[in-house]
């Protein structure tokens, strides 16, 4: 199972897009069963510019696996999140959430997001940073 984050949607549905990226996100939905949860939607959705690309994005990202925000999961990300607090080490909790979804679904997380590799450095996240590739076309 794969994650997809924000970061990486971004790059792959932009008209003027990073090609290498939108391959890449094209091979994974080919390739792997791709996940989504709730905060990856809201930030893609909440993003449409007109009703048309926000229908047509939704009903793309409803085809996904649904991760529930169960209670379950809202404990470990909080476990995670205090972890890395007492680590001096302090992320967006929204970025703590998409990962501990990642692992608790025993997903890869592919993102380009620093975030996401220092969370990595610090748990069981397994991460596929496509950073390098992003910086490389900037």
């Amino acid at each position: 199972m794969v994650i997809i984050d924000t970061s990486v949607w971004l790059f792959a549905l932009k008209k003027k897009h990073h090609t290498v990226i939108k391959d890449k996100v094209n091979n994974v939905l080919i390739e792997s069963e791709v996940a989504i949860n709730g905060i990856i939607k809201l930030e893609l959705l909440g993003g449409a510019k007109t009703k048309k690309e926000y229908e047509r994005l939704k009903n793309r990202l409803d085809a996904l696996y649904y991760i529930e925000a169960t209670w379950l999961l809202w404990d470990h990300a909080s476990k995670i999140a205090f972890d890395l607090r007492r680590k001096g080490i302090t992320v967006p909790f929204t970025d703590v959430f998409i990962a501990s979804s990642a692992i608790t679904e025993n997903a890869l997380l592919i993102h380009a997001d620093s975030h996401f590799d220092l969370i990595a450095k610090h748990s069981d996240l397994n991460v596929e940073s496509l950073l390098s590739i992003i910086k490389k076309k900037i």
